[in-house]
Formats: structure tokens, sequence, C-alpha cells
């Protein structure tokens, strides 16, 4: 018998709206792959820049979907409803997997995992590393019975859309993705997937996240508009957490939503940035500064100088003017900014005291 039989399929679904400058690379690094077990399936959603072209030039070594615009749910259900492989990973076509990502994953696979999540480096629309990896932090990413920190403090580190791997078993009982979610398909699924099996983690990159001006969430700039949005998929990825709960029937704590460190980040920025339009009424900068320090100390699992060093931020962040908030806020958020930044905070403060 061959081997290769053994071995399971692999869907890599490339998903794709006016990404031509990056569409190549994201193709060529799934048909590099040094495991061999694999299909790739591209889907356009609709594109009116050169991506059709380029799709077309690969021939029958992919699988093309040509789709009007639906946005990401559209075309991740497209995209798996023609899938066959056992591991499902949906890469942005933004982004790109290194030649040994798909033979790693497959290395530490299990058919009862839910999914296996690794790091990416986060590069800049040329390719050039910006010195750090998505997640930020030295936190490593969680595994085993993730769906447990998601009742404890409703989150848990992990990695963007191309970081995941995820069971085709799983993902047959939440496809298709509702409409509801058009713009947050991986949050969708991010949220959910843990419920229907244990996670398991490999801490290095196996991929790379390209952060540049035309991407939803990757932060080149911070803006007031974006941490909005920020906070409204924040809000809707609590209720997938509480109905998921309701729908099996587990208890979650009644403070739930002011455990996660991640979400009072996003809610104290986009007070400060837009208090009009902040989608929280009745937030307060003291309220949510009393719930990220109170957040930091109960339930995240920082170190002690991390805990006083955030614990500070939200200080800073909450009260000082937002001329020097802003600087704070781009240094949580954009990390390849930090050395402008501490110039740039320490002329302000300077112009302060003068």
């Amino acid at each position: 018998m061959n081997t290769l039989t053994l071995k399971p399929l692999v869907s890599i679904i490339i998903n794709n709206y006016n990404y031509d400058r990056f569409l190549s690379e994201a193709i060529n690094s799934a048909l590099s792959q040094s495991y061999e077990q694999i299909e790739v399936i591209v889907v356009d959603d609709g594109s009116t820049d050169n991506s059709r072209h380029i799709i077309a030039e690969y021939g029958d070594r992919i699988i093309p979907i040509l789709q009007p615009n639906g946005k990401q749910a559209a075309a991740f259900n497209s995209g798996f409803a023609r899938s066959q492989g056992e591991i499902i990973i949906f890469l942005d076509s933004d982004d790109y997997l290194f030649p040994q990502a798909v033979a790693e994953i497959v290395k530490v696979w299990r058919p009862d995992l839910a999914k296996v999540h690794y790091r990416l480096d986060v590069v800049n629309s040329v390719g050039e590393s910006l010195g750090y990896s998505s997640p930020q932090g030295t936190l490593p990413l969680s595994q085993g019975k993730v769906w447990q920190m998601l009742l404890e403090t409703s989150g848990y580190v992990s990695t963007p859309t191309s970081g995941n791997a995820l069971n085709r078993q799983a993902l047959t009982d939440l496809f298709p993705i509702p409409d509801e979610y058009k713009l947050t398909a991986d949050d969708y699924l991010s949220f959910q997937v843990p419920f229907y099996g244990e996670v398991m983690a490999v801490d290095h990159a196996l991929g790379a996240y390209r952060v540049h001006d035309s991407n939803q969430w990757a932060l080149s700039t911070v803006t007031g508009d974006r941490f909005k949005r920020f906070v409204h998929h924040d809000l809707q990825n609590f209720a997938l957490i509480t109905n998921k709960a309701q729908e099996l029937g587990y208890q979650i704590p009644p403070d739930l939503e002011q455990r996660s460190i991640g979400r009072l980040w996003s809610r104290i920025i986009s007070l400060r940035l837009n208090a009009q339009n902040h989608p929280v009424e009745s937030d307060r900068s003291s309220q949510l500064i009393y719930q990220g320090i109170r957040s930091l100390w109960k339930y995240s699992n920082f170190n002690l100088p991390k805990r006083i060093f955030y614990s500070l931020w939200f200080i800073w962040v909450g009260l000082m003017p937002l001329s020097l908030a802003k600087p704070a806020i781009s240094w949580l958020y954009a990390p390849h900014h930090r050395p402008k930044l501490i110039g740039w905070t320490t002329t302000k403060l300077k112009e302060l005291m003068s």
C-alpha cells in the first residue's frame, strides 16, 4: 500500500479580494509545501483588479472559485463546500505559509483535535520582517481544553486566520457561516471551534502575517474608526461564547465580559479616540481603568513586571491628554512604530512641562 494514502489530505483555501499584488506569493507558498497531500483552492470574491488573470495562469494546479463579492464569510463558505481535506487552512491572500508549515501541522495532528494553531511572523507590504510575531508578546499559544479558558476569561492566546489548521469534522457543524458574520468569519470560527475538541499549539512561526494599509485588522495606523469596529466585533464574539455555552449547558460567570484584557484594551482606546461614536454608551474611562487593572491582576497570565506596566498603561491612556495617550495606544497595537514613539513622547512631555 502506498503510505501517502495514510496521510490526511490538507485543503489550503485562499480567500482573495483585490490583492493581486500579494496573491501570487500566497498561492506559490501553498503549492510549494513539502507535504504532498494537499489541494489548493483559490476563492476570488469579486475582485476588480488583476487577480482573476493571475488565478487563470495557474491552470489545473489549483481549484479556482470565481464569485461575486460576498465578503469573507461567503468566500469561506464556497471554499469549504468545495474542499475535501480532513484538515482545513484558510489562508488570507496577503499572507503566506513557509514551505514546512503543513508538514509540521500534520506531524502533531490528531483526529480528535479541534485545531492546530501556530505563530506567524509579521512582515510589511514587501515581505520584510517587522521584528515580531503574531500574536505579540511572550505568552505561549493556548492549548488543551481551550473552551474552558473561553468560559473563564472569554478569550485565549491565538492567531489570525492564516495561523490555524482546522478539523473538518468540527467545521461541518459550523458551516455555512451566517451572513451576520460576513466580515468576521474568522472570529466566528475562532470562538466556536475550541468547543469541538482540544487545541494543539506550534509555538513558532509557520507563515507570515502581512501588515499593510489595505488590510482590515492589521494596524499600520491607529484610528478611532478601527477601534470602534474592534469593539463591535468584540461584542459579537462575546455573544458567540455565551450562546455556545447556553447551547451546551455551561454556566458562565456574570463578570465574564470584564475578564478579557484584550477586550478592555479595545474599549478604553475606542472611548479615548472617539467618545462620541464609541459603541458602549455606558463606558467611562475610570470604570475601564478599574476593570483593566482588575483583569490584569486577577485573570491574566502576565508576569509581575507586565502586570505593573500594563496597569500603568491603563491609567496613562485613560487619564492623560489625548496627545499623550495616542503614542501609548500605538505602542501597544503597532509595535513597529515603538522606537519613533519613544522620542515623540519625550518631546511632547517636554513641551507640556515647559
